[in-house]
Protein backbone atom coordinates (compact mmCIF):
# COMPACT_ATOMS: atom_id res chain seq x y z
CA UNK A 1 0.00 0.00 0.00
CA UNK A 2 1.00 3.28 -0.72
CA UNK A 3 -0.80 5.25 2.25
CA UNK A 4 2.20 5.32 4.68
CA UNK A 5 3.19 8.31 6.89
CA UNK A 6 6.53 9.27 6.16
CA UNK A 7 8.94 12.39 7.52
CA UNK A 8 10.81 13.38 4.44
CA UNK A 9 9.13 16.44 2.11
CA UNK A 10 8.30 14.45 -1.33
CA UNK A 11 6.98 11.59 1.00
CA UNK A 12 4.64 13.89 2.98
CA UNK A 13 2.80 14.49 -0.84
CA UNK A 14 2.13 11.04 -1.11
CA UNK A 15 0.88 10.00 2.34
CA UNK A 16 -2.52 11.04 1.96
CA UNK A 17 -4.93 12.17 -0.91
CA UNK A 18 -5.31 15.85 0.90
CA UNK A 19 -1.65 16.00 0.71
CA UNK A 20 -1.24 15.63 -2.74
CA UNK A 21 -4.07 18.61 -3.34
CA UNK A 22 -2.23 20.66 -1.78
CA UNK A 23 0.11 20.87 -4.99
CA UNK A 24 -2.72 22.30 -6.55
CA UNK A 25 -4.94 25.39 -7.12
CA UNK A 26 -8.09 25.26 -5.01
CA UNK A 27 -10.25 25.29 -7.98
CA UNK A 28 -7.75 22.43 -9.37
CA UNK A 29 -8.41 20.27 -5.49
CA UNK A 30 -12.37 20.96 -5.91
CA UNK A 31 -11.80 18.72 -9.33
CA UNK A 32 -9.90 15.90 -7.84
CA UNK A 33 -12.49 13.06 -6.80
CA UNK A 34 -14.24 13.42 -10.45
CA UNK A 35 -11.25 14.35 -12.50
CA UNK A 36 -8.06 13.06 -11.16
CA UNK A 37 -6.60 9.34 -10.49
CA UNK A 38 -6.82 8.47 -6.93
CA UNK A 39 -3.51 7.85 -5.13
CA UNK A 40 -4.16 4.06 -5.37
CA UNK A 41 -4.94 3.75 -8.53
CA UNK A 42 -2.29 5.46 -9.47
CA UNK A 43 -0.02 3.05 -7.56
CA UNK A 44 -1.60 -0.40 -8.65
CA UNK A 45 -1.60 1.04 -11.98
CA UNK A 46 2.05 1.11 -11.68
CA UNK A 47 2.74 -1.89 -10.38
CA UNK A 48 1.38 -3.37 -13.45
CA UNK A 49 2.71 -1.26 -16.05
CA UNK A 50 6.33 -0.95 -15.18
CA UNK A 51 7.52 -4.12 -16.08
CA UNK A 52 11.33 -3.62 -16.33
CA UNK A 53 13.50 -0.33 -15.52
CA UNK A 54 13.50 2.11 -18.06
CA UNK A 55 10.15 1.52 -19.16
CA UNK A 56 7.98 4.33 -21.13
CA UNK A 57 4.75 5.30 -19.67
CA UNK A 58 2.62 7.35 -21.42
CA UNK A 59 -1.09 8.73 -19.75
CA UNK A 60 -3.22 9.87 -22.40
CA UNK A 61 -4.94 12.92 -21.39
CA UNK A 62 -3.04 13.83 -18.38
CA UNK A 63 -5.01 17.23 -16.91
CA UNK A 64 -2.87 18.33 -14.12
CA UNK A 65 -0.44 15.45 -14.21
CA UNK A 66 -1.60 13.81 -10.99
CA UNK A 67 -0.96 9.98 -12.18
CA UNK A 68 2.68 10.68 -13.49
CA UNK A 69 3.98 12.38 -11.01
CA UNK A 70 2.97 9.54 -8.79
CA UNK A 71 3.78 7.12 -11.37
CA UNK A 72 7.38 8.57 -10.79
CA UNK A 73 6.92 8.24 -6.97
CA UNK A 74 6.19 4.93 -7.01
CA UNK A 75 8.45 3.52 -9.81
CA UNK A 76 11.51 5.98 -10.16
CA UNK A 77 13.11 3.29 -12.60
CA UNK A 78 10.54 3.91 -14.78
CA UNK A 79 9.55 7.43 -17.05
CA UNK A 80 6.51 9.16 -17.41
CA UNK A 81 5.26 10.93 -19.83
CA UNK A 82 1.73 13.18 -19.59
CA UNK A 83 -0.13 14.41 -22.89
CA UNK A 84 -2.67 17.03 -22.45
CA UNK A 85 -4.64 19.16 -25.02
CA UNK A 86 -4.83 22.06 -22.49
CA UNK A 87 -2.07 24.47 -21.57
CA UNK A 88 -3.36 25.72 -19.10
CA UNK A 89 -3.54 21.95 -16.88
CA UNK A 90 -0.32 21.15 -18.71
CA UNK A 91 1.25 24.44 -17.40
CA UNK A 92 0.00 23.77 -13.19
CA UNK A 93 1.20 19.86 -13.79
CA UNK A 94 4.91 21.30 -14.59
CA UNK A 95 4.26 24.08 -11.25
CA UNK A 96 3.45 20.69 -9.18
CA UNK A 97 6.83 18.99 -10.81
CA UNK A 98 8.78 21.58 -9.99
CA UNK A 99 7.27 21.54 -6.62
CA UNK A 100 8.39 17.70 -6.15
CA UNK A 101 11.90 18.17 -7.04
CA UNK A 102 13.44 15.61 -9.83
CA UNK A 103 11.49 12.99 -11.03
CA UNK A 104 11.31 11.21 -14.16
CA UNK A 105 8.25 12.95 -15.63
CA UNK A 106 7.43 15.34 -18.74
CA UNK A 107 4.18 16.83 -19.93
CA UNK A 108 3.50 17.78 -23.62
CA UNK A 109 0.69 20.53 -24.25
CA UNK A 110 -1.02 18.84 -27.57
CA UNK A 111 -3.79 17.15 -28.82
CA UNK A 112 -2.78 12.79 -28.30
CA UNK A 113 -3.31 12.41 -32.06
CA UNK A 114 -0.53 14.32 -33.46
CA UNK A 115 1.39 11.76 -30.52
CA UNK A 116 4.44 9.38 -31.73
CA UNK A 117 3.02 6.43 -30.07
CA UNK A 118 6.29 4.81 -31.25
CA UNK A 119 8.17 6.38 -28.31
CA UNK A 120 6.21 5.14 -25.58
CA UNK A 121 5.91 0.89 -24.57
CA UNK A 122 2.55 0.97 -21.89
CA UNK A 123 -0.11 3.46 -21.64
CA UNK A 124 -2.49 4.66 -18.92
CA UNK A 125 -6.17 6.17 -19.64
CA UNK A 126 -8.64 7.78 -17.09
CA UNK A 127 -11.48 7.84 -19.73
CA UNK A 128 -10.55 11.30 -21.10
CA UNK A 129 -12.90 10.95 -24.19
CA UNK A 130 -15.66 10.51 -21.67
CA UNK A 131 -15.53 14.70 -21.34
CA UNK A 132 -16.69 14.86 -25.72
CA UNK A 133 -20.14 13.44 -24.58
CA UNK A 134 -23.26 15.51 -23.84
CA UNK A 135 -24.27 15.98 -20.02
CA UNK A 136 -20.86 14.05 -18.94
CA UNK A 137 -18.96 16.03 -16.08
CA UNK A 138 -16.31 18.45 -17.17
CA UNK A 139 -13.02 19.88 -16.09
CA UNK A 140 -13.87 23.17 -18.13
CA UNK A 141 -16.20 24.97 -20.75
CA UNK A 142 -13.40 24.31 -23.40
CA UNK A 143 -14.20 21.08 -24.84
CA UNK A 144 -16.98 20.38 -27.21
CA UNK A 145 -19.87 18.28 -26.57
CA UNK A 146 -19.50 16.23 -29.80
CA UNK A 147 -20.29 12.76 -30.08
CA UNK A 148 -18.64 11.93 -33.28
CA UNK A 149 -15.44 13.51 -31.66
CA UNK A 150 -15.82 10.81 -28.95
CA UNK A 151 -16.15 8.39 -31.31
CA UNK A 152 -13.46 9.03 -33.49
CA UNK A 153 -10.64 9.48 -30.63
CA UNK A 154 -11.61 6.02 -29.76
CA UNK A 155 -11.25 4.33 -32.98
CA UNK A 156 -7.93 6.74 -33.40
CA UNK A 157 -6.47 5.42 -29.79
CA UNK A 158 -7.95 1.83 -30.95
CA UNK A 159 -5.81 1.94 -34.10
CA UNK A 160 -2.61 3.19 -32.67
CA UNK A 161 -3.14 0.54 -29.65
CA UNK A 162 -3.01 -2.26 -32.44
CA UNK A 163 -0.15 -1.04 -34.16
CA UNK A 164 1.79 -1.61 -30.86
CA UNK A 165 3.76 -5.15 -30.43
CA UNK A 166 2.73 -7.86 -28.31
CA UNK A 167 3.37 -7.67 -24.37
CA UNK A 168 2.28 -3.77 -24.76
CA UNK A 169 0.60 -3.29 -21.20
CA UNK A 170 -2.38 -0.67 -20.75
CA UNK A 171 -4.14 -0.06 -18.05
CA UNK A 172 -8.00 1.54 -18.25
CA UNK A 173 -9.59 3.12 -15.17
CA UNK A 174 -13.51 4.15 -15.54
CA UNK A 175 -13.44 3.37 -18.87
CA UNK A 176 -15.69 1.00 -21.16
CA UNK A 177 -13.15 -0.59 -23.05
CA UNK A 178 -14.33 1.28 -26.69
CA UNK A 179 -10.77 2.08 -27.22
CA UNK A 180 -9.03 -1.47 -26.44
CA UNK A 181 -8.82 -3.18 -30.06
CA UNK A 182 -8.75 -6.74 -30.37
CA UNK A 183 -5.74 -8.80 -29.47
CA UNK A 184 -5.35 -7.56 -26.00
CA UNK A 185 -6.91 -9.03 -23.32
CA UNK A 186 -8.15 -8.10 -19.56
CA UNK A 187 -5.43 -10.14 -17.30
CA UNK A 188 -7.08 -8.35 -13.98
CA UNK A 189 -9.41 -5.96 -12.59
CA UNK A 190 -9.54 -4.65 -9.66
CA UNK A 191 -11.57 -1.20 -7.84
CA UNK A 192 -15.10 -2.62 -7.88
CA UNK A 193 -13.90 -3.49 -11.92
CA UNK A 194 -13.12 0.66 -12.68
CA UNK A 195 -9.45 -0.26 -12.92
CA UNK A 196 -8.69 -2.57 -15.72
CA UNK A 197 -5.21 -4.32 -16.58
CA UNK A 198 -4.73 -5.59 -20.27
CA UNK A 199 -2.12 -7.18 -21.90
CA UNK A 200 -1.36 -7.31 -26.36
CA UNK A 201 -1.21 -11.25 -26.59
CA UNK A 202 -1.65 -11.10 -30.81
CA UNK A 203 -1.62 -9.53 -33.26
CA UNK A 204 -4.71 -8.93 -35.63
Amino acid sequence: MPFIAKSSYLDNYFSEESHFCQLYPLRIQQLDKTHWSPLIVAYKACQFLVDKPGVRILDIGSGVGKFCLAGAYYKPSAFFYGVEQRDYLVNIAKHAHEKLGRMKVQFESRNFTQVDFDNYDHFYFYNSFFENLTGSSKIDDTIDDSPDLFNYYNRFLSRKLSEKPVGTRVVTYQSAGFEIPLGYKIVDMQMNNDLKFWIKNFDV
